[in-house]
């Protein structure tokens, strides 16, 4: 490992990877990426539902989604390696006025900003999901545009090209502390040695927080658990079967090889780095998908796994420098949406440190805005 570098990037996600291989495209200097795990992706990416989606209620979300989408379509183009983005489409399922309300608005707006999106009225929901229950839905959003990715696919591609543009690549190397001389960063210690450096850039997740300590940093991102449940093969599953989002209950559902993914967004849950198998949340999740989609009643569960959100007060991300720390910047508080994000994260941020001239207007995610008291909620968050 080198014992000096232009840039250390901290988390072996995709996101981390992402801004890796973007600076090392342009260019930038020697960069060394560190991951505490023995496998690159083994944290959330690995967790992560795969969805890919635009339909946020926030201009930053949508435009940084619209981005995400184009590098998906042309993965192979960006970076030279092959990945599936399957655009099924996203639909979001509407049973209550006041969420009616809220989706109406963000539809709008996403329409002004060019996307595709459609208001769905329930007799045209059966040609996208026919066995979803319908009798309670009044109302449905959906993009064609909008779909599933396999995170390990993206990530594998990302990590090979960061590779061919010359960045090193280090596991099992966990972050032990950064040295801060005179307000700057000057250095990363790790379990497999120091790197002197200038830049950090803090992609490491549900984990983001406790890098920014170590630089005497206060970083507003805390670690939620969310879990998934996969079933067996099931008959009734169509291959055109978009992600189904309940918005009532937080039930979110896609195909998954033969059968389906099953997720649900516990909002009374409370931050930990606790990633156990709870069977009380599991329950929750398989009442809510058999009372939504009835021919579940006969699936067997294959797997169930917890992963954990990178969240923040506002549910938006925050990419941008640290104020106190000269050379501390985060791309990190995806809030359940880094896999998705994670090919705009990776070029904004690359265009903020060379000092390009921004794809996305991203000051909306600037750390300071916590400070600032400038906080404007995502609503769309699964």
């Amino acid at each position: 490992m080198k014992q000096t570098a232009d840039a250390v990037v901290i988390g072996g996600g995709i996101v981390g990877m992402a801004a890796a291989f973007y600076l090392a495209r342009e260019k930038f200097g020697s960069i060394v990426l560190v991951e505490k795990e023995k496998f690159f992706g083994s944290g959330s990416t690995s967790k992560a539902a795969g969805g890919i989606r635009a339909q946020f209620t926030t201009r930053v979300n949508i435009e940084m989604s619209m981005l995400a989408e184009k590098i998906f379509e042309n993965f192979k183009d960006e970076t030279g390696h092959d990945a599936l983005f399957d655009q099924v489409g996203y639909m979001f399922l509407l049973s209550r006025d006041e969420d009616i309300e809220v989706f109406k608005k963000a539809f709008e707006l996403q329409k002004s900003l060019g996307l595709p999106a459609e208001l769905l009225q329930p007799d045209d929901i059966p040609q996208y999901a026919p066995h979803v229950r319908l009798d309670d839905i009044k109302l449905a959003t959906f993009c064609k545009k909008d779909g599933l990715g396999d995170p390990a696919e993206f990530l594998s591609g990302y990590e090979h090209a960061a590779r061919e543009h010359g960045v090193e690549l280090v596991n099992e190397a966990p972050v032990t502390g950064l040295e801060v001389s005179g307000g700057k960063i000057t250095k990363v210690k790790t379990a497999k040695g120091d790197i002197e450096t200038p830049l950090v850039i803090n992609a490491a997740g549900a984990w983001s927080g406790l890098i920014a300590e170590m630089a005497g940093a206060d970083l507003k991102v805390k670690p939620y658990p969310r879990m998934c449940v996969t079933t067996a093969e099931l008959d009734f599953m169509k291959p055109y079967f978009p992600m189904v989002v309940d918005v009532a209950t937080g039930l979110y559902s896609h195909k998954e090889s033969k059968g389906i993914l099953l997720g649900w967004a516990n909002k009374d849950s409370e931050s930990t780095f606790d990633q156990s198998i709870l069977p009380d949340y599991v329950d929750g999740i398989l009442e809510r998908a058999l009372d939504r989609i009835p021919q579940l009643e006969t699936a067997e569960v294959a797997n169930q796994w917890t992963g954990l959100y990178s969240t923040t007060p506002d549910h938006r991300a925050v990419i941008g420098w640290e104020p106190s720390v000269e050379g501390l910047f985060y791309i990190t508080g995806f809030s359940g949406h880094g896999f998705m994000h994670a090919p705009s994260a990776g070029i904004v941020s690359m265009e903020m440190i060379t000092g390009k001239k921004l794809s996305v207007d991203i000051s909306d995610l600037s750390p300071e805005r916590f400070a600032r008291g400038e906080l404007v909620e995502e609503k769309n968050v699964i």
